[in-house]
């Protein structure tokens, strides 16, 4: 008989292996820095990082309790 999945256990399952997939891609998206196989400027890099540094704060804020505490329902 197998047990049941807890919250806790199904959540360290999951965010492992998305956490490992954004580091992977991180480590892909560093490739394109080589000079002899890419053209970019430096605005395309700061462009580029501001929305992964945006994206990423948004997702951190998520996981804030005061961000969910102050969800209140208005009408």
């Amino acid at each position: 008989m197998s047990e049941k999945e807890t919250n806790r256990e199904r959540f360290v399952r999951i965010a492992e292996v998305r956490t490992q997939k954004i580091i992977d891609m991180i480590d892909l998206l560093g490739n394109c820095s080589n000079p002899y196989n890419y053209e970019y400027s430096q605005k395309d890099v700061e462009k580029m990082f501001s929305a992964i540094e945006l994206a990423l704060k948004e997702c951190k804020a998520k996981y804030s309790e005061t961000q969910r505490k102050g969800l209140k329902f208005k009408f």
